[in-house]
């Protein structure tokens, strides 16, 4: 219907004036016009004229006083009817267009009334200057109520006609008077008329321009909340992904620590999914993760409990729970739903031959004094000890376990001693240019190990860094270390690293970079620094200072996770970014219509702003196949190349023959994309 009545606008607004109007159009504005505003305005407009026809009874005092008595009782009568009757029917929701009659009536009457009762007077002279004064009802029928063209134009004419026959009739006045008081009528019916039939077609374009803005408002309205729900849930499984999952347990933690219900932390992992997803294809493994969630929804909304998606094959479950023990039943509960699926899994390594599930859980009350992060770093935890025990079983936070690492003091010492004992390690994800199907960059991510070798996942890790202030010896390191093992043989064009706040906000940061490249001889082009949309980048005058820095030094700079947060769409005008990644999310929507017309909207707005798009999430050949056509610079995903250390991917960039496709992959990015990820297996 919105598609509709916008084109019955924008055809209405191109009518010439003598055109006729949109019987649609018209009956909306007679509804919009019916509104409680308008009847509220409308009691207003009676009331008052109801009293300045009052008021002229002061008039009448003066020129006519012989006839005072009569025009009083019909002033006064005319008033009462006037206005309490018209009142009464607003009141009573009568329709605005049935009153403007019944009101225009009421003008008409008074008028007559008003004329015959001044003829009766004995001062004719006072009396012919008098009846001047009805011009002032034209004014009323023509602008001070908001009457249609043709009800104005009849009420103005009937009270222009009675001038006329009054004057012929009741009032002796010479062919002098007739003239020059009738050219007065006679010109302000025309005038008053010309400004009514203006107003009300001024008054029609404006309803029509507020009736397609609403439309518009509406429309972004509904993409705002399509990119939130994009940004918030999975596209494969329909569960709420990483980003939402964490703000439900921001919430649900900060209730607890208020004193609000105890609640339990599950995540689950499908045992050896890359086993499936490597003999049975991507396709199946998809449908293998949809199947699993759902049961696990089920599951786990038996007890109350919200279940989202934390990555990969990895679920992750919050639920009310009064005890440990309680925690681990809807735990153990939500690992049998995956097994009652008996989903065929021929290539496990062990006696099982169906899919099965790992779970590790963690019950608030035993982390008294623990963060929200703590519990989900425990959960993971127990979850890597279920995977150690043969996996498809449960395993739970023990405080009293003497083998368990308290995080607590750990993690951060464990960041702190890093670099010292080699704990953390660099991996990189290759990024293709979608034209040539060509390594065009490669992505670094920073990975770190706990003492025992296990490795501690970076939403554990990354927070400590940050609030320790760690992160910025860190992140020096990595892009120290992502220059030496890459750039200076010559691996990849060049490489992309993440930055965080805590690293602008350190005075020697660009400063330190343009060190490092000093020191290694690289041109500053071939580093990118990626800055995410939920740093609320406009907001923090730090992050501009250094993004300006970054780029006088010649330093990429790029906007990760577009799409995500609320400060994109604006950064994309102020800041001059070289690349912006769309989040993976919308390209993992556009299986359907409106998401497939939500990534072209994103990708154009995108190249609009004059930037390049590089679209993540690439994790299958259906992915690709969703690109084609579309003008992508970039694409990255599983499907073009997992993230992996430095050894892998100089084997991975060996052996990836690097030929130029020519034209035939620029009209078909998907192909040149495959070929290259064929040339490397």
């Amino acid at each position: 219907m919105q598609p509709e009545i916008a084109d019955l606008i924008d055809g209405e607004l191109a009518k010439g004036w003598h055109e006729r109007r949109s019987q649609d159009l018209c009956r909306l504005l007679r509804a919009r016009r019916d509104s409680a505003q308008e009847r509220q305005d409308y009691r207003a407009a009676v009331w008052v004229a109801g009293l300045l026809y009052l008021i002229f009874t002061a008039t009448d005092a003066l020129l006519i006083p012989d006839v005072l008595a009569y025009t009083s009782i019909a002033r006064l009568g005319i008033w009462v009817v006037f206005v309490f009757g018209l009142d009464a029917q607003l009141r009573r929701g009568q329709p605005l267009s049935r009153i403007d009659k019944q009101c225009a009536v009421g003008v008409i009457a008074a008028y007559a009334a008003w004329l015959c009762l001044t003829s009766f007077s004995v001062h004719h002279l006072s009396a012919s200057y008098y009846i001047i004064y009805g011009i002032i009802f034209m004014m009323v029928s023509n602008l001070f109520f908001n009457f249609g063209f043709s009800l104005a134009a009849a009420t103005s004419g009937v009270i222009l006609a009675g001038f006329f026959l009054a004057l012929a009739t009741l009032f002796p006045v010479g062919a002098t008077y007739t003239v020059v008081v009738g050219t007065l009528y006679v010109a302000t019916y025309l005038l008053t008329l010309f400004v009514n039939w203006k107003l009300n077609r001024e008054r029609y374009r404006v309803f029509l321009n507020a009736v397609r803005a609403e439309i518009q408002q509406r429309k972004v309205a509904e993409r705002g909340a399509d990119l939130l729900r994009l940004s918030t849930t999975d596209a494969m499984t329909g569960l709420p992904n990483r980003r939402a999952i964490d703000e439900e347990l921001r919430i649900t933690w900060e209730a607890w620590q208020a004193g609000g219900a105890s609640f339990g932390v599950i995540l689950i992992d499908i045992d050896y999914f890359k086993r499936y997803n490597d003999f049975y294809g991507h396709q199946a493994g998809d449908a293998c993760l949809t199947a699993v969630a759902r049961a696990m929804e089920a599951a786990s909304g038996r007890h109350g409990g919200s279940i989202g998606r934390f990555g990969g094959e990895e679920f992750i479950v919050l639920v009310c729970s009064e005890s440990r023990d309680a925690t681990i039943a809807i735990a153990e509960g939500i690992r049998r739903a995956v097994a009652d699926l008996d989903l065929e899994h021929a290539q496990r390594p062990d006696r099982l031959r169906t899919v099965t599930a790992s779970v590790g859980a963690v019950f608030s009350a035993d982390l008294p004094g623990a963060k929200a992060e703590r519990l989900v770093t425990e959960a993971d935890r127990a979850l890597y000890r279920a995977k150690a025990s043969d996996r498809n079983c449960v395993r739970a936070f023990d405080r009293h376990d003497p083998e368990r690492l308290d995080l607590r003091e750990s993690v951060a010492d464990i960041v702190r001693t890093a670099l010292a004992q080699d704990r953390v390690s660099l991996v990189y994800q290759p990024i293709l240019d979608a034209r040539t199907g060509r390594v065009d960059a490669v992505e670094t991510l920073m990975r770190l190990t706990a003492p025992g070798g296990a490795p501690i996942s970076p939403a554990t890790f990354i927070p400590v860094a940050e609030r320790t202030g760690a992160i910025v010896e860190l992140g020096r390191w990595a892009i120290r270390t992502a220059c030496r093992e890459v750039l200076v043989p010559g691996l990849a064009p060049r490489i992309s690293v993440n930055v965080s706040t805590v690293q602008f906000r350190n005075p020697g940061f660009v400063l330190g970079i343009a060190e490092v490249l000093g020191s290694l001889g690289l041109q500053p082009a071939r580093l990118a620094v990626e800055v995410t949309e939920g740093l609320e980048i406009e907001s923090r005058p730090e992050v501009l200072q250094g993004i300006a820095e970054l780029r006088q030094l010649g330093v990429q700079v790029w906007l990760d996770d577009f799409g995500t947060g609320f400060s994109g769409l604006s950064c994309l005008q102020t800041v001059p970014f070289d690349v912006v990644k769309v989040d993976r999310s919308f390209l993992h929507a556009a299986a359907t219509e409106r998401g497939a017309g939500m990534l072209r909207d994103m990708i154009g707005l995108v190249r609009n702003a004059g930037h390049r798009p590089l679209v993540e999430g690439v994790e299958n050949v259906g992915h690709l196949d969703r690109l084609a056509g579309l003008p992508v610079d970039l694409i990255q995903g599983f499907h073009i190349g997992r993230p992996m250390p430095i050894e892998l991917l100089r084997t991975h960039l060996r052996h990836n023959v690097q030929q130029d496709l020519g034209p035939e992959a620029e009209r078909h990015p998907d192909t040149a994309a495959r070929q290259a990820r064929s040339s490397s297996r």
